[in-house]
């Protein structure tokens, strides 16, 4: 089991020490994250908790998933390790852009 928290489905007026708060209730947080939009600041509404022991996350797991936080049924899972985006190119091209001009004509 790992210490790193998935938390999601957490308020929108949820921040860093919000969350760290939340979940000191069960251990020694060592990092908390609240995920922002870049160009408005607001909350996607999850973010990641770093627990100090396997332990305490099994607690914070068993105790907070499905608990509700300000009107809104908390997610809390082990986190996934993050896996590289290669579709950032936008599309299927190997990395180049999207798009193309229809195709299947036949102009000759």
């Amino acid at each position: 089991m790992g210490r790193k928290l998935y938390v999601g489905n957490l308020p929108y007026s949820a921040n860093d020490a919000i969350l760290k708060q939340k979940f000191e209730e069960v251990g020694t947080v060592d990092s908390s994250k609240v995920i922002t939009d870049r160009e408005t600041g607001r909350s996607k509404g999850f973010g990641f908790i770093e627990m100090s022991s396997d332990e305490e996350a099994e607690e914070a797991i068993s105790k907070f998933h499905g608990q509700d936080f300000d009107g809104r049924a908390m997610t809390v899972s082990e986190a996934k390790p993050m896996v590289p985006n290669d579709s950032r190119g936008g599309g299927s091209r190997g990395g180049f852009g999207g798009g193309g001009n229809g195709g299947g004509r036949n102009r000759y």
